[in-house]
């Protein structure tokens, strides 16, 4: 009956006057839709327990700070997408657009931008938690050069997400290529440089551990610091005297010496 009523009444409007009565129910249409979307994804999600493995990351702190958090902003991304493209149907009934061939490029943009979107927003995230599974997993090592593995770690990923979402846009996929390919040699080349030193700590520690030339507990003078050995790891030994704490890289107890003090 009412469905009759409706169609009986629309028939009786110009057709300008029922393309803007459809535009406006599909508007409608796509606000529900779209809030019915962000409740899924955001229930799934949490089902997911995306938001405890984010907890703790800059992202998740900057989006607390914003009143929402990780999973409600990636379900009104979902949701806002889904209300853009009826918002986009609709111009087209009110014949907004000039060309239908202007319609069919938007119609095909608004995946990829939503794609780009999602991939940015995921690449934060995990180069966020990265950095500090990283640092969590290097927080024993207490070298200074320690503390650019998690950085390297946490830039490479966001620069492969903003790779990924710049070809999602159209951007050429040769210089992408060339691009990445700049970025992981100058990668390569300068963590070298930066771990080289690390890199001979490392190697100087795996020689002290396995000659044992002092052990915990000994007393010994290492480039005019003396103290009591703490702790010998691969990277760094460390020694305390009269409440301060000396940590010597391993490749300055090789080139330096060590001196056990006999008591």
């Amino acid at each position: 009956m009412v469905r009759d009523r409706f169609i009986s009444w629309l028939g009786e409007l110009s057709n300008a006057e029922q393309n803007l009565v459809m535009a406006m129910l599909v508007v409608l249409v796509g606000l529900v839709v779209g809030w019915l979307t962000a409740w899924l994804v955001r229930r799934t999600l949490e089902a997911f327990r995306v938001d405890a493995a984010v907890e703790g990351t800059p992202f998740e702190r900057t989006a607390r700070q914003l009143g929402t958090t990780t999973t409600r902003l990636l379900a009104q991304v979902c949701g806002l997408f889904v209300f853009l493209v009826a918002v986009v149907y609709a111009a087209s009934l009110l014949q907004i657009f000039p060309e239908e061939t202007l319609f069919g490029a938007l119609i095909s943009f608004l995946p990829k931008l939503f794609v780009a979107v999602v991939v940015v927003i995921a690449g934060l995230l995990v180069a966020d938690k990265a950095e500090l599974l990283v640092d969590e997993r290097l927080r024993s090592v207490k070298l200074p050069e320690v503390t650019l593995v998690s950085s390297v770690v946490k830039f490479s990923i966001l620069y492969v997400a903003g790779l990924i979402a710049l070809s999602q846009l159209g951007v050429a996929t040769a210089a992408l290529i060339v691009l990445l390919a700049a970025y992981a040699f100058g990668v390569f080349f300068l963590t070298g440089l930066a771990f080289k030193d690390l890199l001979a700590s490392a190697a100087a520690g795996i020689y002290l551990l396995l000659t044992d030339p002092y052990s915990i507990g000994d007393e010994i003078a290492i480039d005019g610091r003396r103290g009591i050995v703490q702790e010998i790891d691969v990277f760094a030994t460390r020694i305390e005297n009269d409440g301060e704490e000396y940590i010597i890289p391993n490749r300055l107890v090789l080139r330096k010496g060590a001196m056990r003090v006999r008591n």
